[in-house]
């Protein structure tokens, strides 16, 4: 989502310049790297019980999203399902660990989802992530009811037969905010990332960080590394700490 400065010509405008970007939204495996989204205000991760969710996927956007320095959002959704308590445990994790999150029913309790989420978008540009099948299309629809009715209107100007899932797409929202629906994928890799930033994007990580004896510790073998010791004191959870080093070993390659 491009900013731009544009004067009127017509029925039409001419773009006259193209404003710098406030933020970017990246993810990138060893081949390359894809902007996700540009000039968003924040990233709404939404995961749902079924089908089954992987959590470190939600982690992976996590990360992303605090090292373009983007506010983020998560969205637990089908919370009516009856095998969610391992969901709602992994929402109240990162709540623990100070994200923003939303526990909903878009499907089975609209109203109550409206109300929830619509002062959380609104007057921002929010992009939608999360893999396939977690119900970003129905959060989309509760908040933007002719969502559907647009895309197929895109999708019939460009020549396609069907509702295209391969391009984000942008919606407004309110009167001054934005919705930016992605694709759904199942791979959030973040090899444009340091091993450095990885460490500084993990919330738990901060207290400890400069606290190592050795000022570039990588948090992995060294001696004396404070996040190791945090580790074994039970201040940082094992599974989290699995999680940066498999991270690590990832941007190693």
């Amino acid at each position: 989502m491009e900013e731009v400065s544009a004067a009127p010509d017509g029925a039409q405008a001419a773009i006259e310049s193209i404003e710098p970007r406030r933020s970017v939204l990246f993810r990138a495996d060893a081949l390359r790297t894809k902007e996700l989204a540009a000039n968003i205000d924040q990233v709404a991760i939404v995961f749902a019980p079924q089908p089954a969710f992987n959590l470190h996927f939600v982690w992976r956007a996590l990360v992303a999203a605090r090292a373009a320095q983007i506010a983020r959002l998560v969205v637990l959704n089908k919370t009516d399902l009856p095998d969610a308590g391992g969901a709602r445990a992994a929402l109240d994790e990162l709540a623990a660990l100070g994200e923003r999150t939303i526990a909903v029913s878009a499907k089975a309790e609209p109203e109550n989802a409206r109300s929830q989420l619509a002062p959380e978008f609104a007057h921002r540009a929010t992009l939608l992530v999360g893999q396939s099948g977690m119900g970003k299309s129905t959060i989309l629809n509760l908040l933007v009811p002719d969502a559907n009715a647009r895309t197929r209107e895109y999708s019939v100007k460009l020549n396609q037969g069907r509702q295209t899932t391969t391009a984000s797409r942008w919606f407004a929202f309110g009167a001054d905010g934005a919705i930016v629906d992605s694709p759904g994928f199942q791979a959030f890799g973040l090899a444009h990332l340091s091993i450095h930033q990885l460490a500084a994007c993990l919330p738990e990580f901060a207290p400890h960080l400069g606290r190592c004896r050795f000022n570039d510790c990588r948090h992995l073998e060294e001696p004396d590394c404070a996040v190791r010791a945090a580790v074994e004191a039970g201040a940082i959870s094992p599974a989290r700490y699995a999680f940066y080093r498999q991270l690590a070993a990832e941007v190693a390659r």
